[in-house]
């Protein structure tokens, strides 16, 4: 009886840091989008495999004090982008489908997530 529980448990074990030790999850392409830079100049950038499940804060419009939003995205990624007009993915929100057109100069983002249907 006891080799069974030992046996148990063991195997509980192994399940436990399969899952752990497994990769994070990341949509495959680029997300990108346009910004005002400190220079006043419109600048581009795109973040490559982003992570899926998680809110991204885009760091060029992190600061709504600071920084004007975001905008122009373009998701040529795998998954849906949830774009959001505030940090921390709040505010109202807006979804891109994967590998869809560029959208408007007038959609305006702070944040972003990533995610499946």
């Amino acid at each position: 009886m006891r080799l069974r529980h030992s046996v148990a448990a063991v195997c509980g074990a192994l399940a436990l840091t399969a899952a752990l030790a497994s990769p994070a999850h990341a949509a495959t392409g680029d997300f990108s989008y346009r910004f005002v830079g400190i220079t006043g100049a419109q600048e581009w950038i795109a973040l490559h495999d982003p992570a899926s499940g998680e809110c991204i804060t885009i760091a060029e419009a992190a600061d709504p004090d600071a920084s004007e939003p975001a905008f122009a995205p373009h998701n040529d990624t795998d998954e849906y982008a949830m774009v959001f007009t505030g940090t921390d993915c709040s505010g109202d929100s807006w979804t891109l489908r994967p590998h869809g057109r560029p959208a408007s100069e007038r959609l305006k983002l702070r944040s972003v997530m990533f995610f499946r249907p």
